[in-house]
């Protein structure tokens, strides 16, 4: 059955948090204009336009960028849930922080060389970016943002290892909103320069039908084989979010047309939004594009864009894999069947149609790869797929659909800089009151110089801020203390310690009590939020284990010697069957496990999988007795066995 829906119908996902209403209101026309406003400026900046023989100073564009999308967020972003419209004090707070923004940007030279500062409107500033982070995180943010940046006023109370230097308000704020440690430095960078060309792009690619192309061209290579729309879901989500980034649009976007379709062929409604949230997470960690936090970390590190994207693809493949067990595995058990042939799609048709996404999907990798020009290739690629679009007039970019596409983008852009751009003080109260080093130092005092305790000190740190905040706070936060901590005392690959936390920080989004993605999904299934988070957490179980993995064996992310790659992988490989099999009740080749082997199951799985030699050896013994038990349980039952 081939998908139908025309790209101007995915442009304005249904389950879109916003306040913008019909196409052409007055606030989605006022929301445009600021947006286009800041993607220019953005343009101009980034690719070195001048004016007059000069150009924007980085301070200047930076503060016209906060301040166009910190208009476009009080236009778009409710105050409270089901708000339909833009309140007066919403116009006025735009108007401000516009206002705010435009006369800091007016002052950009002298606040970069003479230390330039204006404490009243930086208060007011500040006030603003609190209230983004609690429309844009929620509560939970809110409370990160505001305990962590509030830090410096009581910095020398706390004892020990927590104690820091201690700042006055007025110092504070200084820092906070006018220095380089806050909002004059790395945080706005990210969504301002180097992520912000991803964004765009992601928005021509909804614009232009990419998400129906990929849920079509799953369809057509699995939707014949059991259980197929949940490998359809899995397959779709993970090309679109390898190409857009983005887990929540990505949700939005395929999850409105996979969720349905896996329920009406007999997922329950949690399992089917647990397994788009597990997909569309995985797009954060899969190549060519990932998210921010691959960014942030390329920059954290020290190394370009393409090592980053070279070091993720085994761990999201292994990934992938084991997601597609596990949905097979419950088709299996439960005797779903494929869809019908006839429901299917031409694969020819399909790539007839779609060429242009998989050229650009090319492009996009040999601009990044290859050419290494990092974040202007997004940028690169939009021109190729606008230019493309013209040969269809399914997806031929009309005046109308450039509007849409233009408030698309504006929405990627404003949730993103409503949340990153408040983290901002986060980074600046860690940075000014010197309290990293001693929290590094700390957490080495606590493990004792142990490398396994500081490992599990650091996997509870993460999990601990993650549910607290965003993936991308606990990984800013612990890139510069958990990780120097790992590398002093075990030795390990910077690359593979900071992947090992980007891992654990982005569990956030699918485990409870705060699985942000798992309750979107949750809500398009019309499922129980907390229902759909724990299975997605069981759906996700590779996620889990795969960072302790790399963590000890660098090859696996293709640091140093890659000949540890021909023995460690098939056992992972093995010990991700093993597991998925025990989790799910079913192992592929054998059939159906009792309930009493599934826990030695994952136990044996996860021993194989580990790469070390007497784990191994004994996991693979345990491995071969307990399948051949489950195959001869199956023979003797006479039942049990399925085949795709």
């Amino acid at each position: 059955m081939t998908t139908t829906s025309s790209p101007n119908e995915e442009i304005i996902p249904p389950s879109e948090i916003t306040r913008l209403g019909q196409l052409f209101s007055w606030q989605s026309i006022l929301f445009v204009t600021f947006s286009v406003c800041g993607l220019l400026m953005g343009l101009a900046y980034i690719f070195g336009f001048t004016w007059n023989g000069q150009r924007l100073l980085e301070g200047e564009y930076y503060w016209v960028f906060i301040g166009f999308f910190t208009a476009a967020a009080f236009i778009a972003l409710p105050a409270y849930p089901g708000q339909k419209k833009v309140p007066v004090y919403d116009l006025v707070a735009a108007a401000v922080s516009l206002a705010i923004s435009f006369y800091f940007a007016a002052n950009a030279w002298d606040m970069v060389q003479a230390g330039w500062t204006n404490l009243y409107m930086g208060v007011v500033i500040w006030l603003l970016m609190m209230e983004l982070a609690r429309r844009s995180g929620g509560i939970p943010f809110l409370l990160v943002v505001i305990l962590l940046g509030m830090y410096p006023l009581v910095a020398d109370y706390f004892p020990g290892l927590l104690m820091g230097i201690p700042y006055t308000f007025e110092y504070m704020i200084e820092a906070h909103v006018f220095r380089a440690e806050g909002m004059m430095g790395i945080t706005t960078k990210i969504v301002a320069e180097i992520v912000l060309g991803f964004l765009v792009f992601a928005g021509v690619l909804l614009a232009t039908g990419a998400g129906n192309f990929f849920i079509d061209l799953a369809n057509a290579g699995f939707g014949r084989y059991r259980g197929g729309p949940a490998k359809v879901a899995v397959v779709a989500s993970g090309f679109m979010g390898s190409l857009s980034g983005s887990i929540f649009s990505n949700i939005a976007g395929t999850g409105s047309i996979t969720i349905p379709t896996m329920k009406k062929v007999g997922y329950p409604a949690h399992y089917a939004g647990a397994i788009e949230a597990c997909a569309s997470t995985g797009g954060v960690v899969m190549p060519p594009v990932m998210g921010a936090i691959a960014f942030v970390m390329a920059i954290t590190i020290g190394v370009d864009y393409a090592t980053v994207l070279l070091a993720a693809i085994i761990p999201s493949l292994l990934f992938y894999f084991g997601l597609m067990l596990q949905v097979d595995a419950y088709a299996a058990r439960t005797g779903m069947k494929g869809m019908p042939q006839e429901d299917l799609p031409s694969t020819r048709k399909v790539l007839m149609r779609g060429w242009p996404f998989l050229l650009v999907l090319g492009f996009l990798i040999w601009g990044l790869l290859y050419m290494r020009w990092e974040y202007y290739t997004p940028w690169y690629a939009c021109i190729l797929m606008i230019a493309l679009s013209f040969l269809q007039k399914e997806t031929r970019m009309t005046p109308r659909r450039l509007f849409e596409t233009a408030r698309q983008i504006g929405v990627l852009v404003t949730q993103t800089a409503a949340i990153i751009l408040p983290i901002a003080f986060v980074v600046s109260a860690l940075t000014i009151t010197g309290v990293t080093g001693s929290l590094t130092s700390g957490l080495v005092a606590m493990g004792g110089g142990n490398i396994y305790m500081i490992i599990f000190f650091g996997v509870l740190a993460c999990f601990i801020m993650g549910m607290a905040g965003l993936a991308i706070v606990a990984y800013i936060f612990l890139a510069v203390t958990l990780a120097p901590a790992i590398i002093e005392v075990g030795g390990l690959n910077t690359v593979a310690v900071h992947f090992f936390i980007v891992y654990y920080a982005m569990l956030s989004v699918i485990t409870p009590p705060v699985g942000a993605a798992a309750f979107l999904a949750g809500t398009i299934a019309g499922a129980k939020p907390m229902k759909t988070s724990f299975t997605a957490m069981r759906l996700g179980v590779v996620i889990y284990f795969v960072p302790l993995f790399f963590l000890f064996q660098p090859a696996l992310v293709l640091q140093g010697d890659l000949t540890p790659l021909f023995y460690v992988l098939p056992s992972i490989i093995v010990g991700i069957m093993f597991i998925s099999g025990g989790l799910e009740g079913y192992m592929l080749g054998a059939g159906k496990v009792s309930g009493w082997l599934k826990l030695p199951f994952v136990a044996a799985g996860f021993a194989f999988s580990f790469p070390g030699f007497w784990t191994t050896i004994v996991g693979g013994l345990l491995c071969a007795v307990m399948y051949f038990v489950v195959w001869r349980q199956n023979r003797a039952g006479g039942g049990g066995l399925a085949t795709a």
